[in-house]
């Protein structure tokens, strides 16, 4: 765990990480973020062609094949306690940096896995840069730099499936009271799905299309009342005639508030 008065750990190269972060790039509306059919635009962006835009004013990042932007004006601040979807971005000697979908710099220490790994380990065995993991914010100093955890139930590495960007501030509506906006939508898509209370939303199943489209309505009609009878219009709708193969994906560890 990081130490609020320390900016080292046992072999110092927790300051020396810091340290070193390169700046978040910054992003403009109109500004190229990416050449590539193999990248999805996200929360923030547009694709024209072969290449991928910018639409706000805001900070670039990506993650499972997904580039998006975090919006200047909300970005995700961490608080203890809370569940974020991590991207692995480097590995160091015995902690990984990592993506919390914020400005502020994070990593996960070998200690914090949940798993016992050994000293000296090679730590790249366990987690790569890319991998997406499921953590809960274990300490965040008055500096803003933040230890993640995976010593909970709940925390585990997330495997395949595709990550969508929406406003944290939505994240409440997107889970609906006691689970009941998330698992209408696992239930009718027959997806897994994770909600990290940073803003970024997991999920893997057949009707991931629908999902994801399901969720966007969401996060733009937060503020409608009615929401949850037209969510559920919708998915009878987009799903007809569909089949219903699919991992069940009603998971109740997976609705976290």
């Amino acid at each position: 765990m990081l130490e609020e008065q320390s900016e080292t750990n046992d072999n110092g190269s927790v300051a020396a990480s810091h340290q070193s972060h390169e700046a978040p790039r910054i992003a403009v509306p109109g500004e190229v973020l990416v050449e590539s059919k193999e990248i999805l635009p996200g929360y923030g962006t547009y694709r024209q062609g072969d290449k991928i835009y910018s639409k706000l004013v805001g900070v670039v990042s990506s993650a499972a094949r997904v580039i998006h932007i975090i919006p200047l004006s909300g970005v995700y601040v961490p608080r203890v306690g809370d569940y974020v979807v991590t991207e692995i971005k480097e590995v160091a000697f015995s902690f990984w940096n990592v993506d919390i979908n914020s400005p502020y710099t994070a990593i996960m220490s070998s200690m914090d896995t949940a798993e016992y790994i050994p000293k000296q380990a090679d730590l790249s065995r366990y987690f790569v840069p890319g991998d997406l993991v499921l953590a809960v914010v274990s300490a965040v100093t008055q500096s803003k730099y933040v230890n993640v955890s995976m010593k909970d139930s709940k925390c585990r590495k997330l495997i395949g499936g595709v990550v969508v960007h929406v406003t944290p501030s939505k994240v409440p509506r997107i889970i609906g009271k006691e689970g009941s906006m998330i698992n209408l939508i696992k239930d009718k898509t027959k997806c897994y799905i994770t909600v990290g209370q940073n803003g970024r939303v997991w999920l893997m199943g057949t009707h991931e299309d629908v999902a994801l489209e399901a969720i966007a309505m969401v996060e733009k009609y937060a503020h409608t009342s009615g929401l949850t009878e037209r969510i559920s219009a919708y998915l009878d709708k987009a799903l007809s005639g569909r089949g219903n193969a699919g991992p069940a994906g009603n998971q109740s560890e997976e609705n976290i508030e």
